[in-house]
This record gives structure tokens, C-alpha cells and sequence, in this order.
């Protein structure tokens, strides 16, 4: 991972600051959905938005994995 961040003095962890973007992404996601209609025929919404945000979380950790020089997963 990328250890920790640094915010106005305050250290977080890295888990935290990749899960708050993923949190954002995910909702964004979900907007799109919803304006698209196509939650109308997702089963179990809490379910799949629960899985969504995994699969973001998943895909975060990757991009910054590739992206940033040293940073390990």
C-alpha cells in the first residue's frame, strides 16, 4: 500500500483514503445507474452496491498500485 497520508497534520491510512475514494466512485456509479433506469432490474440493489463497491475498492488499489512509483498492495 501506500502507508500513510498525510492531511492538514492529521496521518491516515491508506486503506482509509483508497475506501473514501472508492465510496466516492461507487456512488457516482450508482447515480449513473439510477438516471440510466437500469437499477430497476438489479434483483437485490444492497447486495449488488455492496459488491460494486468492492469491485471499485479492487480497482483503486490497482491504479495506484500502477501508478504510483513504490507503492505496494
Amino acid at each position: 500500500m501506500m502507508g500513510e497520508t498525510e492531511l492538514f497534520g492529521v496521518y491516515l491510512n491508506a486503506e482509509l483514503v483508497t475506501c473514501c475514494w472508492a465510496l466516492l466512485l461507487t456512488w457516482a456509479v450508482h447515480r449513473l445507474l439510477v438516471w440510466l433506469g437500469a437499477h430497476r432490474h438489479i434483483w437485490h440493489l444492497a447486495l449488488f452496491e455492496t459488491a460494486l463497491f468492492f469491485i471499485v475498492w479492487g480497482a483503486v488499489l490497482v491504479v495506484i498500485k500502477n501508478t504510483l512509483p513504490g507503492a505496494t498492495a
